[in-house]
């Protein structure tokens, strides 16, 4: 018997550095690259992880500083980070079960011996030995040890540490969205600010023209019909004031919820797009290890690893476990003699368990993990195309914006010389009133899709940087190239 005990001991110990189930590999990085560029030029590497500061590259102290409120007061950003530190936790406590678990007990009781259940009372008599009573403390300690022959243990471990990064990953994008909503919603208030600014302006130059018709009909050589006209356009420039002035105050209430703060509590925002700078250089294409650096595709994968480590634990649930124990008891009936009392006892024990009939439970399971693995595995996918897709687009997007921003300058400064032009004409009495508020009117409309060109052109800037999860750098050549980024 000894014999066969040591014949077998090996193979227990080589077991028990055995996990069933797949083992995690690590989905490989596409090979396409993102964007659009088909001459080998504008490529550009990507800079490092999510955890640069890439809002810096607007060369705004203030929004640096509105950033970095909202990084530190944001309220979903701290449930996000509660949420990371209960996974980190869980890791502790999976660990936990791979090692000896010992316990004490301590028991005090009050026994009273029924004698006549063991058929004492007759032989004694009825003036015979009373029942006895007493009282019984005792004190113990045990120790218990699975020696985890087939990993469960080691794949649940496993698999919370991959739920705790996923966990991670996702708080990374959390701040990366927060950094990026913050930026673009300082820039949609700067834009609303330059508007008001550029309304404000017409309606100096709509007071102006009033002005000039006024006289022009005082002295005899203007119309009642020119008056109203630029009574008329004054009216309708000052009536979109109060909406824009309106979306201002709900952009302002979206800026402190995002800080955490209420808006009474949000400091000044008088910020114009001429506040920020914008990169020398926009790329044109990124390599594919995007992959590799973004949070949301780097907690897809992560939730891929946990999927595929708990198809280990519930293939581990097929196989036999054997537990390892022993136990110590001390017992008296006076408890200050509990440690000097000889009545104790000891055991030691070795158990196993091994599942026979379980209605088809256990397979189950494990078939349902198959199914969730491969569920995420798809999901991966899906974010990955994702946000191939968005960057693309982005890069999309601004190239249209570099174009549309060009032709509204030109458009711009077109409407200026005729508007110049007009008011000359006007004042010299060679044209209309009309003839100037038609040119003020193209003038506006121009001037206003400047700067929304050039809100376009910021906001898409920023949302490349954070969907890019920092930015990028200059490539060292004009051949593509994918160089995979840190994930740290």
């Amino acid at each position: 018997m000894k014999r066969k005990t040591a014949a077998l001991l090996p193979l227990l110990l080589a077991s028990a550095c055995t996990s069933v189930g797949p083992d995690f590999a690590r989905p490989a990085a596409p090979s396409a690259e993102v964007g659009y560029a088909s001459d080998g030029k504008g490529h550009a590497e990507l800079a490092a992880g999510p955890q640069l500061q890439w809002w810096k590259a607007f060369q705004s102290a203030r929004l640096d500083a509105l950033v970095a409120q909202a990084m530190s007061g944001n309220h979903s950003l701290a449930a996000s980070r509660a949420t990371l530190e209960k996974a980190r936790q869980r890791i502790a406590a999976v660990a936990g079960r791979s090692l000896p678990q010992v316990d004490a007990n301590a028991r005090a009781e009050y026994q009273k011996v029924n004698l006549a259940a063991f058929g004492l009372s007759d032989r004694f008599g009825s003036g015979g030995i009373k029942n006895p009573e007493f009282d019984l403390y005792t004190l113990g300690a045990g120790v218990r040890y699975d020696l985890d022959l087939f990993g469960r243990n080691r794949r649940a471990l496993e698999q919370a540490a991959a739920q705790a990064e996923a966990q991670e990953r996702a708080t990374e994008a959390a701040h990366l969205v927060i950094a990026g909503r913050v930026v673009t919603q300082v820039l949609a208030i700067a834009a609303l600010n330059d508007t008001i600014a550029t309304q404000n302006r017409l309606l100096a130059e709509d007071e102006r023209n009033l002005d000039l018709t006024r006289k022009r009909q005082n002295a005899g050589s203007g119309t009642l019909v020119e008056v109203l006209s630029a009574q008329g356009q004054l009216a309708g420039d000052r009536a979109s004031l109060p909406s824009l002035e309106q979306e201002l105050a709900q952009g302002r209430a979206m800026l402190a919820t995002l800080l955490g703060i209420s808006p009474a509590q949000l400091g000044p925002t008088d910020f114009s797009l001429d506040d920020f700078v914008l990169p020398g250089k926009i790329p044109v294409a990124l390599p594919s290890a995007l992959v590799r650096k973004r949070p949301d595709i780097l907690e897809a994968e992560a939730r891929l690893h946990a999927a595929v480590a708990a198809v280990g634990v519930a293939t581990a649930d097929l196989y036999p476990d054997i537990t390892l124990g022993a136990s110590i008891t001390q017992s008296t009936s006076q408890p200050d003699r509990i440690t000097s009392s000889k009545f104790n006892a000891f055991d030691i024990f070795a158990g196993l368990t091994a599942p026979i009939f379980h209605g088809g439970t256990l397979k189950a399971n494990k078939r349902g993990a198959e199914a969730e693995a491969q569920a995420a595995a798809a999901q991966y996918r899906e974010v990955v195309t994702e946000a191939f897709g968005q960057v693309s687009g982005l890069l999309s997007a601004l190239g249209n914006d570099s174009r549309e921003l060009a032709a509204r300058v030109d458009a711009a400064q077109v409407a200026d010389r005729s508007l110049y032009l007009s008011r000359r004409s006007f004042e010299v009495g060679n044209s209309g009133v009309l003839q100037v508020l038609d040119a003020n009117r193209t003038f506006q409309r121009a001037n206003l899709a400047l700067l929304e060109a050039r809100t376009s052109q910021y906001q898409n800037v920023a949302r490349l940087y954070a969907a890019t999860a920092g930015g990028w750098l200059p490539a060292t050549s004009e051949a593509p190239k994918s160089t995979e980024a840190p994930t740290g």
